[in-house]
């Protein structure tokens, strides 16, 4: 009886010591995975995103820039929240002289950063319909490192 109950103890032991190893194997995990101050870009010749990220309190802010190939480059403000591994966020942005607001995401891996899209409302065409479906642009890894030119 008394090794049954040794034996009994011992298991639960076990459990909790995998347990514990879980948590903090899930904490370092999420350590990992936190927006930073400094800049993050991505640049393959053609294509250039520019996202300096100047303060994290309350909310992310931060300037953005999108050059893409043939069109209008963007720059602008950009401030929103990080949650989980998603930032969401209000840009404001001007193009060829005019001021636009538009909602973006973006969902951070290892610290890079891979922009959101998704389908707009109807109303008004700059918020997301439905955050849950969005879809990650991973060919676009948006690197933490310096802002490029």
């Amino acid at each position: 009886l008394a090794i049954l109950v040794l034996a009994i103890s011992n298991c639960k032991e076990n459990d909790n010591k995998k347990s514990i190893d879980r948590e903090s194997k899930s904490k370092n995990v999420k350590e990992m995975d936190k927006i930073e101050i400094g800049c993050y870009s991505f640049n393959d010749g053609k294509n250039l995103i520019n996202f300096e990220i100047t303060e994290i309190k309350n909310q992310v802010k931060g300037v953005l820039t999108y050059q893409f190939y043939e069109k209008d480059t963007n720059k602008g403000i950009f401030t929103g929240t990080f949650s989980d591994d998603t930032l969401f966020g209000s840009y404001t942005f001007t193009s060829e002289g005019v001021e636009s607001t538009r909602e973006e995401a973006f969902k951070l891996k290892e610290s890079t950063l891979f922009m959101g899209y998704g389908e707009k409302d109807e109303e008004t065409g700059t918020i997301f319909k439905d955050k849950n479906l969005l879809k990650y642009v991973y060919k676009m890894p948006i690197k933490k490192g310096y802002c490029k030119k």
